[in-house]
């Protein structure tokens, strides 16, 4: 089914960092003073100072609380949460009957209502993460489209603008980005009421090519550096993860929104993958050869834009190769981290 995707996300759509503090400090649940990041700190990988990763139940976009319903195994969990909001403490899960004590006590340690607010190298993250998911959200909706699937194509049509745009527009604003939204809009409407148009392929090159220059908003250095592609391919392959985590169901896919979004952003993120491969190989051949067979592995798990009948890979099985990029970038980050310092 159509998620009535988005509201305001904090923190990337991808991956949100841990709030706890190098010194042990926890956070109490009626503590919502917003908590500044910064470069030094903290960034936006999957990684964090307490291992695990917080969303804000307050903020998140579906794809991000898509990350509990595919823990729990709980239908449309991710609308319920949604729906509830907002939420004083984590525990309000329980007492507004979202969840149960027993499936809250899996995720409280991932779960927040505290804001955050990034600075620095990690807002660059977040904000080429999020251009990033719309990128993937395009690709399988021009794929749909040319396997003459309007009506599949029309929610991640959709997405870019309902899930993501909205939480972006500051950004977009600060680095004096050209409004897109009308033609993102533009576009959803025409493929709704006449999909055969030819304008349909104009205004699609035409939302392709915003985002593109939305992403060229960032200097070319920073979008070719090993280090910070890394930590954007790391928050889209834990975005994808969560939607296909989502997506399957008694060991089938029963979502096949989900399925397709998780495509499209393990393609996008192993495009951006390519785009550093040489300067990656170079610097750490091991990590490389690993996240390059990993990468490959990971592709067969969506053999065609429309889901397969069967499941190619168990969630657990995506996880891990997941998991694997994620360390080996890591160690492609920390080089790259120990070098700059000396």
């Amino acid at each position: 089914m159509i998620k009535p995707r988005y509201i305001c996300l904090a923190v990337a759509a991808c991956a949100i960092v841990s709030l706890s503090s190098c010194t042990g400090g926890t956070q109490t649940a009626d503590n919502t003073q917003p908590v500044v990041t910064s470069q030094a700190t903290e960034t936006i990988t999957h990684s964090s100072h307490s291992g695990k990763a917080r969303i804000n139940i307050n903020t998140a976009i579906l794809s991000e609380l898509d990350k509990f319903e595919a823990k729990l195994g709980v239908p449309a969990l991710s609308n319920k949460i949604q729906a509830s909001r907002p939420y004083g403490s984590p525990e309000d899960l329980v007492s507004k009957k979202v969840i149960t004590q027993e499936q809250f006590d899996q995720i409280k340690d991932i779960v927040t209502v505290q804001e955050v607010v990034l600075t620095g190298e990690a807002k660059d993250v977040d904000y080429m993460t999020k251009m990033g998911l719309m990128k993937g959200h395009l690709l399988v909706a021009q794929e749909l489209l040319d396997n003459n699937q309007a009506k599949q194509a029309e929610p991640h049509i959709g997405h870019p603008v309902e899930e993501i745009y909205i939480d972006v527009e500051e950004q977009l604003n600060e680095r004096q980005v050209k409004e897109f939204k009308t033609t993102l809009v533009g576009l959803q409407e025409l493929v709704k009421s006449n999909p055969k148009n030819a304008k349909v392929k104009t205004n699609f090159t035409a939302s392709v090519e915003a985002v593109d220059g939305a992403i060229a908003a960032l200097p070319e250095a920073q979008r070719t550096k090993p280090g910070f592609v890394l930590q954007v391919i790391n928050s889209l392959l834990d975005a994808a993860n969560s939607e296909y985590g989502a997506a399957i169901a008694n060991g089938k896919i029963a979502e096949a929104i989900e399925y397709q979004d998780s495509r499209g952003f393990v393609i996008y993120a192993q495009e951006l993958y390519k785009g550093i491969a040489t300067q990656v190989a170079q610097s750490n051949p091991e990590a490389h050869k690993t996240i390059e067979t990993s990468f490959t592995e990971l592709t067969t798990v969506w053999p065609s834009v429309i889901p397969p009948t069967q499941p190619v890979k168990t969630p657990d099985e995506v996880t891990q190769l997941v998991r694997t990029i994620e360390l080996n970038s890591q160690k492609v980050i920390d080089q790259s981290s120990t070098k700059a310092q000396r």
